[in-house]
């Protein structure tokens, strides 16, 4: 994930949108794999659809991607419990528009659409250590300890695996989001999302 925290007025006439990924209109799809592709060289574009991606794009008055981010889904097993989770992947603004509070303004959406999403459980996501307080201010909650496995059961990919320095956040939602939340906290927390999307 690469959005970090801005301050300043937000240009006039951005708005956010959202998208199923595969409907993702193609000028607007091409925009978010050259933002991924500055910030991530190498990286694949695009989600597992097994994980039912959403793009939330913030977008300038002249058509501009200002910042992305997806939304991913799927049904989680911890301790017991079936969790349908959410998760931010893919969270980047565009380089020379930073540090204006797009990708604030834009995990901001982002929380709120998943909160009125019926159903849900849980959001639960990983970022780099130094921007746990960006999602913090975000309105989402560290949990210390916890690490993701992601990757497949045979291939797992975990958040505290060599070379990652990883933060665990998340935010509980509902009556049984928020009865399970004590058995998330200092745990290893079983994503597997599969070879794609490896860690979401």
């Amino acid at each position: 994930m690469n959005a970090g925290p801005g301050a300043g007025a937000h240009a006039p006439g951005t708005r956010v949108l959202g998208f199923a990924e595969a409907e993702l209109p193609a000028a607007l799809a091409a925009q978010v794999a050259a933002l991924e592709a500055e910030a991530w060289p190498g990286a694949t574009p695009g989600h597992d659809p097994a994980l039912a991606p959403r793009a939330l794009l913030l977008v300038t008055a002249d058509g501009t991607v200002a910042a992305s981010l997806a939304l991913l889904f799927k049904e989680i097993r911890h301790a017991g419990r079936t969790y349908r989770a959410a998760g931010l992947s893919s969270v980047v603004t565009r380089r020379a528009l930073r540090g204006r509070g797009h990708g604030a303004r834009l995990v901001a959406a982002a929380r709120r659409e998943l909160a009125a999403v019926p159903g849900l459980d849980l959001v639960l996501f990983s970022c780099d250590r130094p921007l746990a307080p960006f999602y913090e201010a975000a309105g989402f909650t560290r949990l210390p300890g916890a690490v993701l496995v992601g990757g497949t059961p045979g291939e797992p990919l975990a958040t505290d695996g060599p070379g990652f320095d990883k933060e665990v956040l998340a935010e509980f939602l509902g009556a049984d989001g928020r009865a399970g939340a004590a058995a998330f906290a200092g745990t290893r927390i079983a994503l597997h999302p599969g070879p794609v999307d490896r860690l979401w």
